[in-house]
């Protein structure tokens, strides 16, 4: 049994939904506990989600399983020569969509101008593109609003869709997935990637198959021809099928049973630090909780009620007992590989429950006081048990906790309306760079900024700070407002940060890949094991 790590270390289902059949190896059978929320590209910006469209969409540039970046849609890009202010992006030419059509500049101008639209959960990545503009089929000119050293970073996860098949489908605007708008793009596909959707049935089957005119059928392995994905939310149950060969892959191993699947005959455990750091959130800004037992008042509003929550958790029990050592606790919402990132940010504030009651008895909330606690159940590693252990941690300082569990398809929309007091959220960094934390985490929220911010934080000098960072050409003076960007956010505590996660696959010797440090698995790069 090999425990294998990359180079980039740094539903409970009937019993026929998990039918073992015969396969070819072409066919790899993947299971993980979440299902996509959506088909629409632009809609959710969320790891499974986004997961998923990689397979059948693609952006103009993409990371590769190590991180790397590289030509998708577009072969080059640069700054224009003539104004700073442009970026020029060469496209991929005899590229066509699963549904024959043709892809060209016309379907970029408009992705990207979808993307940029209210409803998007992706407008923040383009928060100062100011025009989209076609230069002949193959080029496309995007203009922002100052020179923008980043925008290739940002593009990463925003794909591209068939401008005439969305006209002719009412598919032109995004999804409003938050209001539980259902669409045509919600529910059908049309790209340009590797694998094309033969069948789905959300929550059950969903099945890809390899585009035999895919325009990278000779650069890439493409090993796997046939990808039939369940989605198996029971820890025990997921394993149970990679085990019995069910399925071949999934990726979340259960830390309790990591050292099962290690010995076990053809399969292997590979892991790497995720770019991801896992979280509370805290509703600062209302004049009164919906949820807590203080009348016209908020007690989240009292810095020294933060503070005391924050060292009431112990976040060296949660790593030992919840994740039985699978995690790195941390101090800030900032995975190490990250821009911005530092050993003295990392550092997580010590354990003690008697200071903190002392910071209970200060703000004027010695007797303490009820609250609920959001969290998903089936999106991050042990995400139920972590907000367990802190429900009894908090009871330490007085704080009766009510925690409601739930799937993430009714959890996230929580948090994009902002109906909730107190939440737990994970954030990855794609782009690797501070700025895309604070445009959607810590900017007021508003049209193109602060989605994700269900916190009522607003701070018109960070905004503008924010704001400005996309602009910056000069890096020290750039990293050096990054810096002062954390300073200023870590003295709010509008967070609280718990650990970053480390990422197990578990996969049969069947196949040969490395982890992707962003969860974001791209089948096309996987190749036969020997």
């Amino acid at each position: 049994m090999n425990y294998r790590y990359p180079a980039r270390a740094g539903a409970l289902l009937a019993a026929t939904a998990l039918c073992a059949l015969p396969a070819s190896a072409e066919t790899l059978r993947w299971a993980r506990a979440a299902e996509a929320l959506t088909l629409d590209p632009h809609a959710q910006n969320e790891g499974p989600t986004t997961t998923l469209m990689q397979q059948v969409y693609e952006p103009l540039v993409i990371r590769n399983m190590q991180g790397e970046m590289e030509p998708a849609l577009a072969t080059d890009w640069a700054p224009s020569e003539d104004d700073p202010n442009v970026w020029v992006f060469n496209l991929r030419e005899g590229v066509t969509f699963h549904g024959g059509e043709t892809f060209d500049s016309a379907d970029v101008v408009f992705s990207l101008n979808r993307a940029l639209s209210e409803s998007s959960n992706f407008k923040e990545l383009l928060s100062g593109v100011t025009e989209v503009r076609a230069d002949g089929p193959n080029t496309v000119e995007v203009v922002t609003d100052g020179p923008n050293p980043l925008l290739p970073n940002n593009l990463t996860n925003i794909m591209m869709m068939d401008e005439g098949w969305a006209t002719e489908n009412d598919a032109t605007e995004v999804q409003d997935y938050a209001a539980g708008e259902d669409t045509y793009s919600a529910r059908n596909v049309n790209g340009t990637g590797p694998y094309t959707l033969e069948s789905r049935e959300a929550d059950v089957r969903t099945v890809l198959a390899a585009n035999p005119d895919y325009w990278g059928v000779d650069e890439f392995p493409l090993a796997v021809s046939e990808i039939i994905f369940t989605p198996i939310q029971n820890p025990a149950t997921r394993v149970a099928a990679l085990l019995s060969g069910e399925v071949g892959f999934i990726q979340d191993v259960p830390v309790q049973d990591l050292d099962r699947v290690q010995e076990a005959d053809g399969l292997e455990v590979i892991t790497a630090p995720q770019n991801r750091t896992i979280f509370f959130g805290l509703n600062v800004g209302a004049d009164d909780l919906s949820s807590d037992n203080v009348d016209g008042a908020n007690p989240l509003a009292e810095p020294a009620v933060r503070e005391a929550m924050n060292i009431a958790l112990n976040r060296e029990a949660i790593q030992q007992v919840v994740m039985r050592g699978q995690s790195e606790p941390t101090g800030v919402i900032m995975p190490p590989p990250v821009n911005g990132w530092t050993e003295a940010l990392d550092e997580y504030p010590e354990y003690d429950v008697e200071a903190a009651n002392a910071l209970m008895e200060e703000a004027g909330y010695g007797d303490g006081f009820t609250i609920q606690l959001d969290c998903p159940n089936d999106r991050y590693v042990n995400d139920e048990a972590i907000c367990q252990a802190a429900v009894g941690m908090l009871a330490q300082i007085g704080i009766t906790v009510n925690l409601s569990a739930v799937p993430r398809a009714q959890h996230f929309p929580l948090i994009a309306n902002e109906e909730t007091d107190f939440y737990m959220l994970g954030w990855g960094v794609p782009t690797y760079d501070s700025e895309y934390i604070f445009n959607f985490l810590f900017h007021t929220k508003g049209e193109d900024r602060g989605s994700w911010n269900a916190t009522g934080f607003s701070n018109e000098e960070m905004d503008a700070m924010i704001v400005s960072l996309s602009s910056n050409v000069d890096t020290d003076a750039r990293d050096a407002d990054i810096a002062t960007l954390w300073e200023m956010a870590q003295a709010e505590t509008i967070y609280l940060p718990i650990h970053h996660q480390i990422l197990n696959w578990g996969i049969s010797e069947e196949w040969e890949t490395v982890v992707d440090a962003d969860d974001q698995v791209k089948f096309k790069y996987f190749e036969a094991g020997e």
